[in-house]
């Protein structure tokens, strides 16, 4: 009842709260950027003479060798720049898509960096006349640091495998996350193999002085935005758990309150990651939505029982120190370019997209909300939506029920079922939260119906 007579508060009174900066980058300056260097470190290559090895079997190799070490140390820098969380890249790409990406680099670095290994071996053995294992001997007991790089190379390689679908399925995020932290020691044995033997730093001072200048921008986005800005935040407002409500089986509502949330600049649908400070979940992050909008009084997140350290939180105490990261997302009005828009939730997705439905502007008929959920045991907040529907004048749509079940024989996000609720979709901003699958569905039926790419906003890793 407190959050209903809050909404209606809002709704009618709503409070100016600090937006999140909008950072003057566009993604084609970041493309520009990355392509520029890589340009810049080969022509840097082609500068100390490598293609004036490409005259021999042995000088190609070695060649190759050379240039893929240069672009795989590259691409490692610019993974760990992609997940560095500078609020520039968040802002145009979305944590989801700096994921993907973050993803499939890792994958083209170790092929690099194993090429690198590879051709280099083979490359010095034939000009040695030795064979492939013999020459991999003698590099790693006799050459500097060689060793250091090869057990830097095992720990890149142990990333990628923790990355491979089959084998995160078997591991808890806990043991995943703890294998991405060695990529750090990985980067830093590297380095002592690159500064030493590596034909840039050893003949050139400015490639050198250039090199050492790419490894401080790197870590120093690192170290800002990953370690400063969640101190400074949570330093700041002093996160405590004040409440905690069940929403539906196995969900529940934390409300977290502090100082000065008032001046705490965050969207409605953007997200969290939060820690508990407690003997077991300091050193677990787990990614959020806000459920409400923000309001300068508190925050609250919804947490879906899925088994492990979600479990926990059904129970958390009152009283609990929080530490957050963040907020991230751009599943937010700032994506907003039509007065009309349409929400679609399904699951505990639903959270975003409450909160945005009590956030964005707009009169009657501007706003419409799909809610798909399995059994009306799922549907969280029905109430609060409910009430929120009438005030706002937006069209909410409850569907409900397993599909191909008689309540929901066919897929109740067909092109032919948007239509019948939001006959002008095609005029629509549409944000989407929920199951891959759902969203997938989704995309496709609203292309049908004549929704740009464009107008679609959404991310998968919204809680």
């Amino acid at each position: 009842m407190a959050t209903l007579t809050r909404i209606a508060s809002t709704v009618s009174r709503p409070r100016t709260l600090p937006l999140p900066r909008v950072w003057p980058v566009r993604a084609v300056d970041v493309y520009a950027l990355v392509v520029g260097n890589a340009a810049l470190i080969v022509a840097m290559w082609v500068r100390h003479g490598g293609l004036a090895e490409l005259g021999s079997a042995a000088g190609l190799l070695t060649a190759v060798g050379q240039l893929t070490a240069l672009l795989g140390t590259y691409a490692v820098l610019l993974q760990l720049i992609l997940m560095s969380r500078a609020p520039w890249l968040d802002q145009l790409f979305g944590m989801d898509r700096l994921a993907w990406a973050h993803k499939w680099l890792g994958f083209a670095t170790v092929w690099l960096l194993v090429g690198h290994a590879v051709t280099t071996t083979a490359g010095y053995g034939l000009g040695d006349g030795s064979g492939f294992i013999e020459e991999a001997w003698t590099l790693l007991t006799t050459f500097p640091y060689v060793l250091l790089a090869a057990a830097g190379l095992a720990l890149f390689v142990a990333v990628a495998v923790s990355s491979i679908r089959a084998a995160r399925s078997r591991a808890s995020y806990e043991t995943w996350f703890g294998i991405h932290l060695y990529a750090y020691l990985a980067v830093a044995l590297a380095f002592a193999h690159q500064l030493v033997i590596g034909s840039d730093f050893a003949r050139d001072p400015i490639a050198r002085l250039y090199w050492i200048g790419l490894y401080v921008v790197t870590f120093g986005l690192i170290v800002v935005f990953r370690v400063g800005q969640p101190i400074l935040t949570s330093a700041r407002h002093r996160l405590r758990v004040t409440n905690v409500v069940p929403e539906a089986s196995g969900v529940v509502s934390i409300y977290l309150t502090g100082r000065d949330l008032d001046r705490l600049a965050v969207r409605a649908g953007q997200y969290f990651l939060v820690r508990l400070l407690t003997r077991d979940g300091w050193y677990r992050a787990h990614p959020f939505s806000i459920s409400e909008a923000p309001n300068g009084e508190h925050l609250r997140i919804t947490v879906k029982d899925l088994g492990d350290w979600s479990h926990r939180l059904q129970r958390v105490p009152v009283g609990t120190r929080v530490f957050v990261e963040g907020p991230y997302g751009v599943l937010t009005g700032a994506r907003r370019t039509r007065r009309k828009v349409l929400l679609i939730g399904g699951g505990v997705g639903i959270t975003p997209m409450r909160a945005m439905v009590e956030a964005f502007p707009g009169g009657p008929g501007d706003l419409a909300l799909i809610y798909r959920a399995r059994s009306w045991d799922d549907v969280v907040f029905r109430a609060e939506l409910d009430h929120l529907a009438h005030a706002r004048g937006a069209a909410l749509h409850y569907l409900v029920g397993r599909r191909g079940s008689p309540e929901m024989p066919t897929d109740p996000l067909a092109a032919a079922s948007i239509r019948v609720l939001v006959p002008d979709v095609a005029e629509r901003d549409v944000f989407m939260c929920g199951p891959v699958p759902l969203m997938e569905s989704a995309r496709r039926s609203l292309r049908s119906l004549g929704v740009r790419d464009r107008h679609i906003h959404f991310e998968r890793f919204s809680n």
